[in-house]
């Protein structure tokens, strides 16, 4: 049996290396349109980013895409912030738990790749069309 006693939950550079890793192996045909992306990884999703989600519980909200989507992009838009990929690792952790049938890395990388997915324009309707991972 595991002894978790002497065991701390992964902390957000943990939880960063996971996230990183996931970029540096995308598929060829992705892994360059995500070079611009930048990931960052907080506790929870700030007030004002629940308020504009309309989401009344931090912990419901694991990642979020805050850009502009590719398939949305002109040369001439201006862009003031880089395209960024955010996860937040008590709401990945509260997930991980819950679910218990899946590894933290797993969760992880299906947390970037939802939010890869919307840099590449997919809605949620789209990704949910290929990946039924909430089910």
């Amino acid at each position: 049996m595991n002894d978790w006693t002497d065991r701390m939950a992964p902390s957000i550079d943990e939880i960063d290396a996971m996230a990183r890793q996931v970029f540096d192996t995308l598929p060829a045909e992705f892994a360059p349109h995500a070079q611009g992306v930048v990931l960052k990884v907080e506790e929870l999703a700030d007030d004002d980013v629940l308020d504009e989600l309309q989401i009344d519980d931090p912990l419901e909200l694991t990642g979020l895409y805050d850009g502009i989507p590719l398939t949305e992009k002109t040369p001439s838009s201006p862009q003031h912030f880089p395209d960024t990929v955010w996860l937040f690792r008590r709401a990945i952790l509260d997930e991980w738990v819950e679910r218990g049938n899946v590894t933290l890395g797993e969760l992880v990388g299906h947390v970037v790749v939802h939010e890869l997915a919307h840099h590449f324009g997919w809605s949620d309707e789209d990704v949910a069309r290929i990946d039924r991972w909430w089910e």
